[in-house]
């Protein structure tokens, strides 16, 4: 048979590339095959990198927490008793002074004159007052004698007692005059802090005067009123049975500022509100409690002995209450439903739902689900961890 030239090299190639083909698609088959009878598993998810934090067992204190004023045992508006003219003023508004201390002068030179008056008065009466018992005394001598008449020596002793009627008077004048020379000092009635002087040197002050001459308050010791729900009034008075409660008193921002003791429960509950009204005692040597000033009380009620406490931020809430994620001993973690106590300063006091020295999540719960492996995260690591959990978990 006459073939075309290069018609043999042709076909050789064209058979070449169908046994290829051919290859291939078996290739597919058997690996299509493969997939379908024995699929392999897939590569396990890296564990979570989270901060975690042990149970600690330890005595915690259980608080009864409420929100109160800071109140003056005293405070006093100094007043003038009498009217006269300011010539000194001996302190400086904020001043601390003590009780008696002269916190300014009124001019005593009027009221000086009226003693100096009603001394001499006093001496002038003292000096008819003898000259009166004189004539008495020779008045009765001659009346024994039948020498006189009986009535004078009579009219002699009413002259004689009219008199020391008289300088009794003085006597009162003179002690008034003295009251009145001392109101020119005007001191201070307690141990306190000045206010602000309500009017200056050289003006003429009287005792109608609305805002006196300045306020002293007390601030050592100091009270705070703070209020509770009723609920708890049975068991502070029961506490209260056992001896002396403490309390604490916290600035706004959580500072403490002085600790104390409750000295009076109100005898009343304030029915519109349903709270009780107590009273705490405070020291303040430090003097940073300040009258009216608005302040967070803790009333310690009891000690809890070997309580379970954990961060605060190990709870979290959902739909069946307060929650938390244990880590197991495998690395993996579960949901733990908890029950709360009290969360203070950091810390909550765990009722039931964890033990002891169990690992709890303290951040980045919002990458878990239950069974989630995960690594405990230590140092800088946490550190950076948390700042992003912060950063990163969903607004509550």
């Amino acid at each position: 048979m006459f073939r075309r030239p290069g018609t043999t090299k042709l076909l050789t190639i064209i058979a070449v590339l169908a046994v290829a083909a051919g290859g291939a698609v078996a290739l597919t088959r058997t690996s299509a095959f493969r997939s379908t009878a024995a699929p392999q598993a897939p590569d396990a998810p890296p564990p979570v990198g989270v901060v975690a934090a042990p149970v600690q067992s330890h005595n915690v204190p259980i608080y009864l927490r409420g929100v109160g004023t800071v109140i003056a045992y005293n405070n006093v508006l100094v007043r003038s008793q009498i009217t006269g003219q300011l010539v000194k003023i001996s302190f400086q508004q904020g001043q601390q002074v003590k009780k008696g201390d002269v916190l300014a002068v009124i001019d005593p030179r009027p009221y000086q004159a009226q003693l100096d008056q009603a001394i001499a008065n006093r001496d002038r009466d003292q000096a008819h007052l003898e000259n009166a018992k004189i004539d008495y005394n020779r008045y009765t001598d001659l009346a024994k004698q039948k020498s006189i008449a009986q009535q004078l020596a009579d009219s002699q002793k009413a002259i004689v007692d009219q008199l020391v009627a008289i300088i009794k008077s003085d006597e009162a004048i003179i002690e008034s005059a003295r009251v009145n020379l001392s109101y020119t000092s005007l001191t201070s009635p307690i141990d306190g802090v000045t206010g602000i002087r309500q009017i200056d040197i050289g003006n003429i002050i009287h005792p109608t005067d609305v805002n006196g001459l300045v306020d002293v308050t007390q601030i050592e010791p100091i009270s705070l009123i703070f209020t509770l729900p009723e609920a708890e009034f049975v068991p502070i008075q029961e506490r209260l049975s056992q001896g002396t409660i403490t309390v604490f008193v916290d600035s706004q921002g959580g500072k403490q500022l002085d600790q104390g003791k409750l000295n009076l429960v109100d005898n009343q509950i304030i029915q519109t509100t349903g709270t009780i009204r107590l009273r705490a005692e405070f020291p303040n040597q430090k003097h940073l409690l300040w009258p009216g000033q608005l302040v967070n009380a803790r009333l310690l009620l009891d000690t809890r002995h070997d309580g379970l406490t954990v961060p605060a931020s190990v709870v979290q809430q959902g739909p069946q209450g307060p929650y938390a994620y244990v880590i197991n001993p495998d690395s993996s973690v579960a949901i733990r439903p908890i029950k709360v106590a009290q969360i203070s300063e950091g810390q909550a006091l765990i009722d039931s739902g964890l033990q002891a020295n169990e690992q709890v999540v303290t951040d980045g719960q919002y990458k878990l689900q239950p069974g989630t492996h995960v690594t405990i995260l230590h140092g800088r690591a946490a550190e950076e961890a948390a700042a992003q959990s912060a950063q990163q978990a969903p607004i509550p």
